[in-house]
């Protein structure tokens, strides 16, 4: 299939992608009891799988780690050659810090020189139910951040903010501009902002000059009753422009990796038509909302979008892993990540 594509842009020719653990949505920590996917438990076992696929790197939970097992992933990731990233949650009060910044250390022990973190683990629509809710987030999330700052400048390690279905591009720029910090920026997301209503590709024009990591996916989308569904899919059967996405924060970060988040699911139902949506939204414009229901009435997914419920759990694991392969060869392909 390679022989068939044409000849990649020479910017677009790096190390190979590699995958965040968020991948293995079903396979992380899985309590079945599956011979053929048995469980990844840690991150040594992600480190060894990831390199079997030809991946260029990992970014995992760094925690809970002891000293020790980070020297253990250091050498594991070293004897491949492969890039680490971490996922590490913020401090929220004064007391967090030294655990935070144990975590850090480990982290960068391992060979990590950036972590991923979130300021809300719920999507905003779900979790914030006023104006003052979601301005008590904005507060909040750059206290942590501010908490977290001198812990990173002192050990020299980056921190990317991802746009996790909480920040609108404009909001997480204006957070970064509070911070004002170089060790603090973007874990970009390709696709989490469309349950936001913004256009994917203005949010990776935004962000990426902010970028330290990325979360690389394609999106897929389906009419529901109270607005639309949404669904990461295999590279290439989705809607995004990859290709330009990856052109856009190489231009911005040469050196910065590019990690794969294929999760397997069920599709996610973003009600932007319910009032309930709204309640923290009113900014935005009628317009946003118009060009996304225009854009998932353009874009039928053939068949419908996958679901995962009706499967049995080795199946659920086969099709995981199938969508991952898919991924990582399409990145070899089409994006030259090779």
């Amino acid at each position: 299939m390679a022989l068939s594509f044409p000849k990649l842009p020479a910017f677009l020719k790096d190390r190979p992608m590699g995958i965040v653990v968020h991948s293995y949505w079903s396979r992380w920590n899985s309590k079945a009891d599956s011979k053929k996917y048995p469980a990844f438990t840690n991150a040594i076992q992600l480190l060894d799988h990831c390199h079997q696929l030809g991946a260029g790197g990992v970014q995992v939970i760094v925690n809970g780690w002891s000293t020790d097992f980070a020297k253990k992933v250091r050498d594991e990731r070293e004897k491949y050659g492969l890039y680490l990233e971490g996922s590490i949650g913020l401090p929220k009060k004064a007391e967090d810090v030294l655990k935070f910044e144990q975590e850090v250390i480990n982290a960068r022990e391992a060979g990590a020189q950036v972590l991923r973190t979130v300021c809300s683990t719920g999507r905003r629509y779900e979790t914030y139910h006023s104006p003052a809710a979601f301005e008590e987030l904005k507060k909040t999330a750059l206290a942590s951040l501010q908490l977290a700052e001198p812990v990173l400048r002192k050990h020299k390690v980056k921190l990317g903010v991802e746009n996790h279905k909480d920040w609108r591009a404009p909001d997480l720029v204006n957070l970064l501009k509070q911070v004002n910090s170089e060790w603090i920026g973007v874990t970009l997301d390709f696709g989490n902002s469309m349950a936001l209503l913004e256009d994917p590709m203005e949010v990776v024009q935004t962000l990426a000059p902010y970028t330290f990591s990325t979360h690389v996916k394609d999106m897929a989308v389906e009419e529901y009753p109270n607005g639309f569904l949404l669904s990461e899919v295999p590279m290439g059967k989705g809607i995004l422009d990859l290709p330009k996405m990856v052109e856009l924060c190489k231009k911005h970060n040469p050196s910065g990796t590019f990690s794969l988040e294929m999760i397997t699911r069920d599709p996610l139902e973003i009600p932007c038509l319910t009032n309930a949506y709204w309640e923290t939204m009113g900014s935005v414009p009628g317009s946003d909302l118009a060009r996304m229901l225009q854009t998932v009435r353009q874009h039928k997914y053939p068949g419908g979008l996958p679901r995962v419920t009706p499967l049995s759990t080795d199946e659920k694991l086969a099709l995981e892993e199938e969508n991952i392969v898919a991924c990582i060869n399409y990145s070899k392909a089409k994006l030259g990540l090779v």
